[in-house]
């Protein structure tokens, strides 16, 4: 199966760091150039795009007004946001498989890291209570 219009920014196709890059290229924009009008420093916008960590519901907005995109459409793909690339109906299937699997196993290991500190805090608790 090759990414269609419909599908290419999809919440399974892409995540929320992939949709800010693909606007802030539509845009015209360096991460610089974005960095600057959110009033951010880039290593805050680098992280957005590189998914570890998201902005705050303030700069979520004002990032999606810069941008020309919905909010909607940054945090699922579905909306009013930018075209796919010209290359997303040539991409070979396996390669997109293997994006979907690598994305499925993020996810995976960032919800057993909050299960892990879920754990650590138990035990420091039950250390505390016994002493």
């Amino acid at each position: 199966m090759t990414a269609t219009s419909d599908d290419w920014y999809s919440a399974e196709n892409a995540t929320f760091g992939d949709r800010v890059e693909a606007a802030r290229s539509a845009a015209g924009m360096t991460q610089g150039q974005l960095a600057k009008r959110l009033g951010i420093k880039l290593g805050t916008l680098r992280s957005w795009e590189e998914d570890i960590s998201e902005p705050r519901a303030n700069k979520l907005q004002m990032l999606a007004g810069v941008l020309g995109v919905s909010l909607t459409w940054l945090l699922s793909g579905e909306g009013d946001g930018v075209d796919p690339p010209d290359e997303a109906n040539q991409i070979d299937p396996g390669v997109l498989g293997a994006l979907q699997e690598m994305r499925e196993i993020r996810s995976q290991m960032s919800g057993m890291a909050d299960r892990l500190a879920l754990l650590e805090k138990r035990l420091r608790n039950a250390l505390k209570e016994s002493t």
